[in-house]
């Protein structure tokens, strides 16, 4: 299973509250059957995919090219579970806006409740934030993160799936994350997927960045002088054209207070450097563009998306949705549950014709 980026079409608006229930229902019904069958770290990995996730989200009755989608996805699951968490050893986290700023607090009360050690807990609060904060600052696409759900087990271990927003572009970005499959925060923790609106982008987390990441840390500890008068410089340089940023955008006294507050920290990597309160996307520009202008460091600029989906449901498209159909599938699903729970052949069945109808 691939992790990895996803664009849509920008969509405002909310879905029905009757097609929501049944989102509800039908997610239910859909996750109690993959984590009997496969357990919860396989459902993560489901998460972790795009495509399965785009899939889910089109058997679900949302649009198939909308931003939506992943948001209205990401509650129905939530609420859908509500009550299950125990049961099932999973745990829905985060959502939309407001909403994901709980996040932290939520895996504090849901770890308590399954009772995870507590380094677990803290482990699981930091990879919630720092998965924000690298896909909102090291990864500088132009996309601005408001839905950040991050998913969890009893075992501790977790899937992300978060979303920004380009108004310019019109268009929505989705990152997925998987633990098992992590190595680095910094470093190429989710592969690249899906866009059709490339752009120039400051990526931070790529291979061809790691000398610019060392730099940036290095001008922090050890060159801290000559960065202070370097910030001054970003004003008068004249950048190459393919940088997106300009510089009239930096202010040189703000930069060099908050970098002086940084040095205080003392990081020792760059995670460590991304993870202080404070540490944003102009600041790691600016590290970035006097290590690559002044010291000679190439960061990649290159928009690490690589595909697009090219299907594109609430509104009506390839056609509305269908309430008697979409009853039935919640009831064949309850049933083949029950019966699973009677005999196994039964339950295999109802995945294989769930798969079948999910690669359509």
């Amino acid at each position: 299973m691939r992790t990895g980026l996803a664009n849509l079409p920008l969509h405002y608006g909310s879905a029905p509250r009757w097609l929501f229930d049944k989102m509800k229902r039908l997610a239910k019904e859909i996750t109690i059957i993959l984590v009997t069958e496969y357990g919860p770290d396989e459902f993560l990995k489901r998460l972790a995919d795009p495509f399965w996730l785009q899939a889910f989200g089109c058997v679900l009755g949302f649009d198939w090219h909308s931003s939506g989608l992943t948001t209205t996805v990401g509650g129905a699951l939530k609420e859908g579970l509500k009550g299950l968490e125990k049961d099932l050893g999973i745990v829905v986290a985060g959502g939309k806006g407001a909403t994901s700023r709980k996040t932290p607090s939520e895996i504090q009360k849901w770890g308590e409740v399954l009772f995870l050690p507590v380094d677990t807990i803290n482990n699981l609060v930091y990879a919630s934030k720092m998965s924000a904060k690298v896909d909102n600052t090291a990864v500088q696409d132009g996309f601005q993160l408001y839905h950040h759900n991050f998913v969890f087990t009893s075992k501790g271990d977790w899937a992300v799936v978060q979303q920004g927003m380009n108004t310019k572009l019109r268009s929505a970005r989705r990152y997925h994350w998987l633990s098992s499959d992590l190595i680095s925060f910094i470093e190429e923790p989710h592969s690249a997927i899906c866009t059709e609106k490339k752009s120039i982008t400051l990526d931070l987390t790529a291979k061809q960045s790691d000398s610019t990441r060392k730099t940036s840390v290095k001008l922090i500890k050890e060159d801290f002088p000559a960065l202070v008068r370097d910030l001054k410089k970003l004003e008068t340089l004249c950048l190459p054209k393919e940088h997106p940023i300009y510089p009239n955008s930096f202010d040189s006294k703000r930069l060099e207070q908050r970098i002086i507050n940084i040095k205080q920290k003392e990081p020792e990597d760059f995670e460590k450097l991304l993870s202080i309160k404070g540490v944003g996307p102009k600041t790691v520009l600016a590290l970035s563009l006097i290590s690559e202008l002044i010291y000679g460091t190439k960061p990649s600029w290159k928009d690490p998306a690589r595909f697009s989906f090219a299907h594109g449901g609430k509104d009506g498209y390839p056609y509305p949705v269908q309430k008697e159909t979409y009853e039935n599938s919640i009831e064949i699903l309850k049933n083949g549950i029950q019966k699973a729970r009677i005999e196994r052949s039964e339950k295999f069945r109802a995945l294989e014709s769930l798969n079948y109808f999910l690669v359509q």
